[in-house]
């Protein structure tokens, strides 16, 4: 199949309506500027690492080049892998800024910069920096839990957030959402999740999906994912993302709060490899809404889920850099009236529907 061809004039248009152009020179050449909106990511990389940058083969993506030679092989490259959809800018950098279209700062010493401090640790280093920014999480949640575990992993730098959430920012959420403002009342909480991370670390990519999360759509949204991060407030949707994820090997890590108390914890259940456990094996059936009142009906204290949910962001790094001992197998409980943590340890259900011998659980 061909490569696509695309000018710079309709490159840009179709970069504001939201499709991907990724920079595809060297470090060295972002130097001089790249267009304002893209995301830089080396030739080499992104044909070795694409699962890492494109969500799925039907995912539209654009390519710049300096002149437009590499565009045009390395689209050949992933449209032969079969990516379906690959734009090649005709022209690259130089037609982009003869036709004076905007462009921004980027320069290698950014990233040691902004990630220094975390670079630094011999745990992580450049190496583990370089993972971080080709690693997919998925946040199921813009809410009280989502934010914080958003927020801490863009400034950390994952380099692609995926973001599912239906709800609308209301008055009432901002003492504890803290991705979202008293000027975005009334927005979707994916644009406004997309605004505050893109603005804090304008280097990473976040996808974003009004959806509502069910046993319908949740591996729609698996694909080419390292982690998922459970943002939800009721049962439904997080056996949903437990089942999914047992039944395609991903690891997600699971938060809940209640008034002043919290739990986290880290599940990577394989029905593939007869590994578990999963959310199932502790809690085998749907509880009904009555047995988990919701923040508005309970109440809850404002820094509750944003611990909670810096706790989940702090087990997804750990696992995207398999560093520390994850709460695989420890359920964390958070008491903060109390100032205390304890755990508990938990074990596989030889026969739980989802990760267990005999099959998966209903829909």
């Amino acid at each position: 199949m061909p490569v696509k061809p695309v000018s710079v004039s309709e490159a840009s248009e179709l970069l504001q309506k939201g499709m991907l152009l990724l920079d595809i020179r060297e470090s060295d050449e972002w130097a001089a500027g790249i267009p304002k909106g893209s995301m830089p990511v080396s030739k080499a990389d992104l044909e070795k690492n694409a699962c890492h940058y494109l969500h799925g083969f039907d995912q539209p993506v654009m390519l710049l080049c300096a002149g437009g030679k590499r565009s045009d092989a390395c689209a050949q490259a992933l449209t032969d892998a079969g990516y379906k959809a690959v734009y090649s800018v005709q022209g690259g950098i130089q037609s982009w800024m003869a036709a004076g279209l905007p462009t921004e700062s980027h320069r290698i010493a950014d990233f040691d910069l902004r990630y220094s401090r975390q670079m630094v640790l011999p745990q992580i280093g450049r190496e583990g920096q370089e993972k971080l920014s080709r690693s997919h999480v998925l946040l199921v949640g813009a809410g009280g839990l989502g934010s914080p575990a958003g927020f801490y992993l863009a400034a950390a730098g994952v380099g692609h957030l995926s973001i599912v959430d239906d709800d609308r920012v209301d008055l009432s959420n901002l003492q504890r959402q803290i991705l979202h403002k008293n000027d975005n009342i009334g927005e979707l909480k994916v644009d406004s999740a997309k605004s505050t991370l893109n603005s804090l670390n304008p280097a990473i990519s976040v996808e974003i999906h009004n959806d509502k999360i069910s046993n319908a759509n949740i591996r729609d949204y698996l694909n080419n994912v390292d982690l998922v991060i459970d943002g939800t407030d009721n049962f439904k949707a997080r056996y949903a993302i437990s089942d999914a994820c047992a039944e395609a090997g991903i690891p997600w890590v699971y938060g809940a709060v209640y008034r002043f108390e919290g739990q986290v914890g880290l599940f990577h259940a394989s029905r593939p490899d007869n590994r578990g456990l999963c959310y199932r094996c502790l809690f085998p059936e749907l509880t009904t809404g009555h047995d988990a009142p919701n923040c508005s009906e309970a109440g809850v204290l404002g820094v509750a889920p944003g611990i909670i949910g810096v706790l989940q962001a702090t087990e997804a790094i750990k696992y995207l850099l398999a560093i520390g001992q994850p709460l695989l197998g420890r359920l964390l409980h958070v008491d903060l009236l109390g100032m205390r943590f304890h755990e508990t340890k938990l074990t596989r259900d030889p026969e739980c529907a989802a990760c267990g011998s005999y099959g998966m659980a209903a829909d």
